[in-house]
This record gives structure tokens, C-alpha cells and sequence, in this order.
């Protein structure tokens, strides 16, 4: 048998040249896109030298990705233009080709978004934060490749709308079934970007005051002044005013006290003097203004206002009793009486 019979053999429906050349073309795919990769990889590569930026960087990951399981199926794509083949084989590259391409495509974008999300985490120390990015991140991911899925199911002739509906429904039947538990994890990341609060933050919520000791996907944990933890849920937090002192950077204060009605007048004015004298004398302290208020229903009312330089809720209340032992000790001295809450009763003996 001559070369010539050999190459016009055929089996299959197909000649042995006929092979010949689409195995040459598969292997001429192979090395061709292996070059292309090499060449922008080089490219990328030099412009990363030269460049501090990191998104460059990442598209020498993302090119890199693309490994040789891709290049044998696109080649082999390629080659099988060149023999027959049968009709099952074609319509397996004709779907499996843009379903290949997709997963390309999203596997790359997948990479931006961890780049994203890694960016984004780099100058969070806080765990609960951390915790937010990785729930962003899936998210965005579970997104991607929704997406992804709902493009290659329309490749196979079905009704996309159809789809997009019925995962709406589930969506909402879901949501209905999780809407405590979507609210609070949607009210963590309104948590994680407004940032009403941090953790070590002196908060009053409600009727609870303490610092925020932790801020997590579904709940925030607040220490109490008085020792014990208080839970609260996300979604309770973002629905209720907040007061933070952790931002306060001057403290003012306005406390009221009352003397007994009998004091003389001569020593209301003197009040005034002693409580300027008192204040005056704490480091932190700045007076604003001491009045002598009303007239109260069993005491002559004094108004005093003034101003902390720190926001400490601790030092706070230690100048607030400094004061509050000053007064005392001078009041005693001078021989001034607080009111406190008495009721005279007049007998007219006539009757």
C-alpha cells in the first residue's frame, strides 16, 4: 500500500489526511493560544513592574486562570471543522462552547469581586466587619453566577422569564418566611456602611446605655454600666434613635439643685458665688452659667451649666460628684439647706 492509499484511507467518514490535519490544526490551536497567553502575560507583566497599582496584578491572576484544559477544548472546537463527525459531537460543542465561554467570564469576574472584597476588608481590625465583607462577597458571587446559570439554561430554549419569575416567587416566599432574620442581616451592612456606631462606642438605645462590644450579622452586644450584656437585635438598632457619646468631644452639662424657702436673700446671691467657685476649681470643668431658676413647689431652684473637655461618661460622672461633695461641704458651712420635698399645712384657730 502506497503513502497515498495510506492518507486515502478512510474510516469513520473520514480520510486519514483528513485526521492528519485536524489533529495538525488542534495542535497548532493548542500552541497558538498557549503564545497568546505567554504574549499578554508578558505584556501584563511589564506594565506591573512599572506600575504600583494592583489591578494590574490581578489581570496577570485572572489571565494566568486560564489553563490548558480551556485551550484542548478550543482547539479541539477548532479541529473538528476540518472531519465529520457525529451529529451528537457537533451539538455538544455548539452548547458546550458559550457555556465554557460564561464560565470563563464569571470565574474572572468572581476574582474581581474577592479583589473587592479584599480591598475593602484590608483596613478592618473589627471582626464583625470582616463578617459583613464575606456576606457581601457571597452575595455578590451567588449574583454572578445566578446569572450566569439563567444564560446558559436560555441556550437550551427555555424561557427565561419563566425562570426569573419563578426564583421571584420562591424569593418572596422565602423572604416572608426569613424576613426577622433578612432584616437583621440587611440592617448589619446599613450598620457597616452609615456606621452609626463602632465597637467601643458609649451608646444609649432606648432605656439601654453601655459600649458596644460587638456588631455582628445579626445582633449587637452592648456592655451595661451595671455589668450584665444586653442583646439587640440589628433591625431594632437602625429603627431607633441612637445616642453615641464615643463622638461627643465636649461634654455639656446642666444640673438643678434647690434650696429651702426660708434662706435669705443675701445668701441666694451668695450661691451663686460658691457654685462659680466650685466648678472654677475642677481642671476639666468650665463654667457656663449658675441662675437662680423659679420659685418650685417646696424649693428656690438653681440652674447650673457647664462644659467637660472629654467625653469619657466615667470622668463625666467623677466631676459631677466632685462637685456634687463640694457643694454640700460649703452649703454646711455657710449654713444653706437643700429642700427636699415638704408639705405645710395651715390650721386657721379661729375654726
Amino acid at each position: 500500500m502506497t503513502f497515498q492509499e495510506i492518507l486515502d484511507y478512510s474510516f469513520w467518514g473520514n480520510s486519514v489526511q483528513d485526521y492528519i490535519i485536524a489533529l495538525a490544526v488542534f495542535a497548532v490551536a493548542v500552541i497558538v493560544f498557549r503564545i497568546i497567553k505567554y504574549g499578554v502575560l508578558k505584556k501584563l507583566r511589564s506594565i506591573t513592574e512599572r506600575s504600583s497599582t494592583e489591578i494590574d496584578d490581578l489581570l496577570v491572576k485572572v489571565v494566568d486562570r486560564v489553563r490548558w484544559p480551556f485551550y484542548v477544548f478550543f482547539a479541539a472546537s477548532i479541529a473538528l471543522n476540518f472531519i465529520q463527525v457525529h451529529n451528537l459531537v457537533n451539538v455538544f460543542f455548539t452548547y458546550a462552547t458559550p457555556i465554557v465561554v460564561v464560565f470563563i467570564i464569571a470565574q474572572s469576574l468572581q476574582q474581581f469581586v474577592d479583589y473587592g472584597m479584599q480591598k475593602l476588608a484590608k483596613d478592618k481590625k473589627q471582626e464583625n466587619e470582616e463578617s459583613v465583607i464575606k456576606v457581601l462577597g457571597r452575595i455578590f458571587k451567588g449574583a454572578l453566577w445566578a446569572l450566569a446559570l439563567v444564560y446558559i439554561i436560555s441556550l437550551f430554549g427555555v424561557d427565561v422569564t419563566t425562570v426569573v419569575a419563578s426564583i421571584g416567587v420562591i424569593g418572596i416566599v422565602l423572604g416572608f418566611g426569613l424576613q426577622h432574620i433578612l432584616g437583621d442581616i440587611f440592617a448589619s451592612f446599613s450598620i457597616f456602611f452609615d456606621k452609626p456606631f463602632e465597637v467601643g462606642d458609649f451608646i444609649i438605645v432606648g432605656d439601654n446605655l453601655g459600649v458596644v462590644k460587638n456588631v455582628g450579622i445579626r445582633s449587637t452586644r452592648i456592655q451595661s454600666l451595671w455589668g450584665h450584656e444586653v442583646v439587640i437585635s440589628n433591625q431594632e438598632l437602625t429603627s431607633t434613635r441612637i445616642n453615641n457619646y464615643k463622638k461627643l468631644e465636649r461634654r455639656r452639662v446642666q444640673f438643678n439643685f434647690g434650696v429651702v424657702y426660708d434662706t435669705p436673700s443675701e445668701k441666694l446671691e451668695k450661691i451663686l458665688k460658691i457654685t462659680e467657685e466650685v466648678v472654677d476649681k475642677i481642671e476639666l470643668a468650665e463654667l457656663d452659667r449658675v441662675h437662680f431658676k423659679k420659685y418650685g413647689d417646696y424649693s428656690l431652684e438653681f440652674e447650673v451649666v457647664y462644659y467637660i473637655d472629654s467625653p469619657d461618661y466615667n470622668t463625666y460622672m467623677d466631676i459631677q460628684q466632685e462637685i456634687n461633695f463640694a457643694l454640700k461641704k460649703r452649703f454646711e458651712k455657710e449654713e444653706i439647706n437643700f429642700a427636699y420635698p415638704t408639705q405645710t399645712v395651715i390650721v386657721n384657730e379661729n375654726k
